[in-house]
């Protein structure tokens, strides 16, 4: 991403393979008045839905900022320790000068300017604003509503609506920026809602949007449906010279990313195979990176992984199939690979799975995947495509990816400073460090011996803004 793009991005701003139903019957006779509906409501239900959004969030017990609230002219927060998001070291003692909506100053020695405001924060670890690299702000949780019903039968204003709520938790849990993969369905109202948060208009953490997605033409969903009707589907279908018109178009209209699914399920009851070629997605990389932007690309079994590691993608999400052979051939492209436990487990879960022995097959896998990433040394990110299971929950990926035989240190960094070099955002958010964006949150205890108190979050600074307060 050009050094113009990040500046934009932050100025005035203070599936996994199994998720998605494989069947939507019963829906029929919703159908064809559900693509007029969605038709005539395009345009009018993004507005309708920020409107709405704005009262949504109105009396709560966290705080947010009003839009005129200005950051105060210094502050100084004292925690218990500070663990900066660089070195993996919880650092005693220490303290962090907020002036504006920059860092001044961090160490053990900073004495409060004359006109610093002082937050004291008792037995809290102070971290750099946490980064989930794979939300989908527009999805709910699949045990509240399935993929099908939600992309077909949820109005866009709806949607809208519930994804401006979502982004609230999210920023309350302490994620002060996400990469959005996809609307599912939403089209480019993901445009809007962080344009909405920018302005101040809804609370939310800064958002990277992927828009509608690239999918093969006829591998995506909903499917199950009388093939003589035109079922709106999830992400935009393209292929070939076609495939790169769409990228851009997506860029055009508002796209920070572009992401691609390297493979999916043709039918139902199929396993995934592979969809674009290495060459189409090579021309869509080609395409995003002359246009600043990275490519994501859903893979998970071994030829998606590897076609998409060859055309150049920046990050590989979910690689349930992946192998030590397949992770080490990322490694030495430098591909990025989002695990996104969280999802597996979830799904699981909504199975009836209670987390015992013996595990699900799709959990056995999952854990054979990222054991070999682990030992391949291949980079990881933290993303744990929120959205199939709650937003606000984001530290969840964390905590898996922790107790899956990641050093918990090592998880941190990865979804502070790791997370912002992989998104290409490393020299604004990311660390505590003088000249970076004030961006940070404060847990009660220590995340590191811990990764669970991530979710007894007692403070979150948004470019120098208190937006939850103990």
């Amino acid at each position: 991403m050009s050094a113009d793009r990040r500046k934009r991005l932050f100025r005035g701003s203070s599936r996994e393979e199994s998720t998605k139903p494989e069947s939507g019957l019963g829906l029929l006779d919703t159908i064809a008045k559900g693509m007029a509906v969605k038709s005539r409501m395009l345009l009018a239900g993004a507005a309708v839905g920020v409107l709405f959004a704005a009262s949504a969030v109105a009396g709560q017990n966290d705080r947010p900022p009003a839009p005129a609230t200005a950051a105060a002219a210094a502050t100084l927060l004292a925690p218990d320790a500070v663990f900066d998001g660089r070195d993996g070291i919880v650092h005693r003692g220490w303290k962090v000068l907020v002036r504006g909506d920059q860092i001044a100053a961090v160490g053990p020695d900073i004495v409060a300017p004359a006109d610093a405001q002082m937050i004291t924060l008792p037995g809290s670890t102070l971290l750099p604003g946490l980064i989930d690299a794979h939300v989908h702000l527009f999805l709910h949780p699949y045990n509240e509503a399935s993929w099908n019903d939600q992309v077909l039968k949820e109005s866009l204003a709806l949607r809208t609506v519930r994804a401006a709520a979502n982004a609230r938790a999210t920023l309350m849990a302490g994620f002060t920026t996400v990469r959005d993969l996809g609307t599912e369905g939403a089209g480019y109202a993901d445009v809007g809602l962080k344009a909405a948060i920018a302005q101040g208009i809804v609370p939310g953490p800064r958002v990277l949007v992927a828009t509608r997605a690239l999918v093969a033409t006829g591998s995506y969903g909903p499917k199950g449906f009388d093939p003589g009707f035109d079922v709106p589907q999830g992400a935009e279908e393209g292929d070939g010279e076609a495939l790169v018109a769409a990228a851009r178009r997506q860029i055009g209209r508002g796209a920070d990313v572009i992401k691609l699914y390297a493979d999916y399920r043709w039918g139902a009851g199929e396993p995934s195979r592979p969809t674009f070629s290495i060459a189409e997605m090579r021309a869509v990389v080609d395409a995003a990176q002359a246009a600043g932007r990275q490519v994501a690309a859903h893979a998970s079994t071994i030829e998606g992984m590897r076609r998409a590691t060859l055309a150049g993608v920046d990050t590989i999400e979910h690689g349930n199939d992946g192998t030590l052979e397949i992770f080490a051939l990322m490694k030495a492209h430098g591909t990025v690979f989002c695990p996104t436990l969280a999802a597996t487990d979830a799904i699981e879960r909504y199975r009836g799975w209670r987390g015992g022995s013996p595990e699900p097959a799709a959990i056995v896998a999952k854990r054979a995947s990222f054991a070999a990433a682990l030992k391949a040394g291949v980079t990881l990110c933290v993303g744990g495509d929120t959205g199939v299971f709650s937003h606000g929950d984001n530290a969840r990926e964390i905590t898996l990816m922790a107790a899956w035989g990641m050093p918990p240190a090592a998880v941190l960094m990865a979804a502070t400073s790791g997370n912002a070099a992989a998104l290409g955002i490393a020299d604004r958010v990311g660390a505590i460090g003088q000249g970076m964006v004030a961006d940070l949150v404060a847990v009660q205890g220590d995340p590191v011996r811990d990764p669970a108190v991530l979710r007894s979050v007692t403070l979150v600074m948004q470019g120098g803004v208190v937006v939850r307060r103990p």
